[in-house]
């Protein structure tokens, strides 16, 4: 007895389930992969991807706000740089989203064209037995002569559906073209990603100031700094040439407005080639200038104030331009200074430049107004040995004061001082001096070329309107038959709409009155019933 209930309660043995395998474990990942879930997670992190690239300063675009957030955020800024942050769309997690779901894509929309192409060519359904159940039906006898299933194909094909006569009946199709809208949109993604990747591998972009008066050629050397493509060459350079002849600025002077800029314009001449005629052309905001393939736009601008610097022995150990930085509104715009060859000591100098200076009691020297109505210089001074030279490149916008010495005044503070154009400040102790001579302003261009610009362009512009094809294209299928029922015949129409309800039984009823006899239509415009009325739509499928 213990031994049958320990039988009956002892629970069956979970049956054996079947290994995948590694072909089963990889088209189960293949499945998956090319799922449209996993297509919209995808597309979902690509754009959560891309919310970095517009949050943090990218090297690509602006690498001095890199170099600023570095210095601004030193624990951070390693932690970003090591994910990849200061260049989101090379890192490789993003490539990884990128072409995850280029494969998914791919993978979802191809098996669907395949079944898309085989419903172009199947027949319209044959009517289901019972039409009055669909949710748009009209019932009626016919007329005693006329053929009604012959004028029922005619008015359907009227109405653009695609006619197919059975035995007795006549089935009608409409609508293809919205499940090739959703294909359609589908490509579409495709050839943006296409476009967008073949800029990213053989496209380059780079930017650099240029003082008013000086000139660029199109050089990987000329350039402040450059992001080629993955397979881009300094070869592929096209060999153009460029000067910067002026540049003219308005601002506006009076109401809430005031100090926003109105017009920018640099005239600038060019050359296609080095042996090609020079031509003019006037660069402005969103008016580029178009050099073999390659766009050069107009970013922004700023001072560069001509400064001369003599050392200790009263010889020249700079002179010329030096581009500030704006800072604000008011273009109060930082830069340095320096005279590495200066002797017996090296000098550099950092500060502002204030276009239009004022002394405020509380922030000291400021700008009020971003055009040069009283130019400052505000600076401070620096000096120290002279070192040996290494090589290794330095920022022109960054002083390094590690080896420095900052000059103190006369009250033992640290040494600051305010020059206008034309004037000349000594540093103490006979070491030597600056001069600010004048000002010039620069203009900060940006060059690239980008070759899939245009079929990411035409991809998106085909899934708009595959979208608007997915969105407004209403499926429907229409049936009319002859039957026999208690000795007579009766004209059965019904319709039904593959997805939302959208005027279907107006177009039935439209469809029953064309085929209806002459004096049923006089009877029902007359507010009599028809000769057989249609039953109540009831809301199921066949």
């Amino acid at each position: 007895m213990t031994d049958v209930k320990e039988r009956v309660g002892t629970p069956a043995p979970p049956p054996e389930l079947p290994k995948l395998g590694l072909v089963g474990t990889l088209r189960w990942a293949w499945r998956q992969l090319t799922s449209m879930k996993t297509a919209l997670v995808l597309l979902f992190l690509l754009a959560l991807g891309a919310v970095p690239g517009s949050l943090i300063p990218q090297t690509a675009i602006d690498p001095i706000k890199v170099a600023d957030f570095f210095e601004a955020h030193p624990k951070l800024g390693p932690v970003y740089d090591k994910l990849g942050l200061f260049d989101v769309y090379k890192s490789p997690w993003f490539s990884a989203i990128y072409l995850l779901l280029f494969i998914s894509l791919i993978g979802c929309v191809v098996p669907r064209l395949r079944v898309y192409l085989k419903a172009m060519r199947a027949r319209p359904p044959k009517p289901p037995r019972n039409l009055n159940r669909l949710p748009g039906y009209q019932s009626f006898e016919p007329a005693a002569d006329g053929d009604v299933l012959e004028l029922a194909a005619t008015e359907l094909r009227r109405r653009r559906f695609r006619v197919e006569l059975y035995d007795g009946a006549v089935a009608a199709e409409r609508g293809y073209l919205r499940e090739a809208g959703n294909l359609l949109f589908h490509f579409s993604l495709i050839l943006a990603l296409i476009g967008a990747a073949w800029g990213a591998l053989f496209g380059y972009r780079g930017t650099v100031l240029v003082v008013v008066g000086n000139g660029f050629s199109n050089s990987v050397a000329q350039y402040d700094d450059f992001s080629p493509g993955r397979i881009f060459t300094p070869d592929d350079l096209p060999p153009f040439s460029l000067t910067v002849k002026s540049f003219t600025v308005k601002f506006q002077t009076d109401g809430p407005q005031r100090g926003a800029a109105r017009e920018f314009n640099a005239p600038i001449s060019y050359q296609e080639t080095p042996d090609s005629p020079e031509r003019s052309y006037d660069l402005r905001v969103n008016h580029p200038l178009k050099v073999d393939g390659t766009s050069v736009y107009l970013l922004g601008h700023g001072y560069a104030p001509k400064m001369t610097v003599r050392d200790g022995k009263g010889d020249v150990a700079f002179s010329g331009p030096v581009p500030f930085l704006p800072q604000d509104g008011n273009f109060s715009s930082f830069g340095v200074v320096k005279a590495p060859d200066g002797r017996p000591e090296q000098l550099g100098f950092e500060g502002y430049f204030l276009p239009t200076g004022v002394i405020d009691p509380v922030k000291g020297p400021t700008s009020v107004f971003p055009d040069a109505a009283n130019p400052v210089l505000a600076m401070t001074a620096y000096y120290g040995r002279p070192q040996v030279e290494t090589g290794k490149p330095q920022s022109v916008y960054q002083l390094d004061k590690t080896k420095l010495t900052q000059f103190e005044g006369d009250d033992g503070d640290k040494l600051r001082f305010q020059i206008g154009p034309g004037q000349t400040f000594t540093l103490p102790d006979q070491r030597g001096s600056i001069t600010f001579d004048s000002y010039e302003r620069w203009v900060k261009l940006q060059v690239g070329h980008t070759p899939g610009l245009n079929l990411a362009l035409a991809g998106i512009s085909l899934a708009i309107l595959g979208l608007m094809g997915s969105l407004f294209i209403h499926p429907r299928r229409t049936w009319v038959r002859l039957r026999t029922e208690d000795g007579r015949t009766v004209v059965e129409v019904a319709g039904l709409d593959r997805g939302p309800e959208r005027g279907l039984g107006d177009e039935i009823q439209a469809i029953a009155d064309a085929l209806r006899p002459a004096e049923q239509q006089t009877e029902q415009s007359a507010g009599q019933p028809p000769a057989e009325p249609a039953e109540t739509p009831k809301q199921e499928q066949p």
